[in-house]
């Protein structure tokens, strides 16, 4: 089957994601720059989340655009990609709202964790429909960055109790290192 529906709906998810999570940040009533304060929290915890979401979807497109059709397996794959993601508001909300306090801070780590186990399994279940000659999987390799990022939240989501402050910089330190969208599958299929 053709590929244009899952891309559609993986597509709308994401958007329907980013504006729950927007709709999370309260108005705060008052006129005074201090008013913000006690948002600062919740913004920040709303722009990692942005950015997650925006290295998703982007390299999510950039994954879908090197296949050429799918099957059953690859839609369930890509669904259990979509339920972790769908985790991140409220993950994102709690963490802001408990000023980056230890559990909220290792929650958010074990679904950014489970949402990157949940990419790998997509890849793998496209790999395999695909053959493993396939460019696409010439174009993985061995995936090296997509493992070392959930080996740095394995690592971060037990440090997020010593001290949350650096399980969030473990997160960012993730977000950084994929904030350029997959070059292999750009060189290989993007021209």
């Amino acid at each position: 089957m053709g590929k244009g529906r899952l891309e559609a709906f993986s597509d709308a998810v994401i958007a329907i994601i980013i504006t729950i999570m927007v709709l999370e940040i309260k108005v705060p009533h008052g006129h005074d720059l201090a008013v913000l304060r006690p948002l600062l929290p919740i913004f920040l915890s709303y722009v990692l989340s942005f950015v997650f979401l925006g290295i998703y979807w982007n390299n999510h497109h950039h994954l879908i655009q090197a296949i050429r059709h799918v099957n059953g397996r690859i839609l369930w794959a890509n669904l259990h990609l979509l339920f972790w993601l769908s985790l991140i508001p409220f993950v994102t909300g709690w963490m802001g709202e408990n000023d980056f306090a230890r559990l909220p801070v290792a929650l958010y780590g074990t679904v950014l964790m489970l949402t990157g186990i949940a990419y790998w399994i997509l890849t793998q279940t496209l790999v395999e429909h695909h053959g493993k000659d396939s460019a696409l999987a010439i174009a993985l390799g061995k995936d090296f960055k997509g493992k070392i990022s959930i080996f740095i939240y394995a690592l971060a989501i037990p440090l997020a109790f010593l001290n949350s402050l650096f399980a969030c910089g473990l997160y960012i330190l993730v977000a950084v290192m994929w904030l350029i969208p997959d070059r292999r599958i750009e060189k290989t299929f993007i021209q």
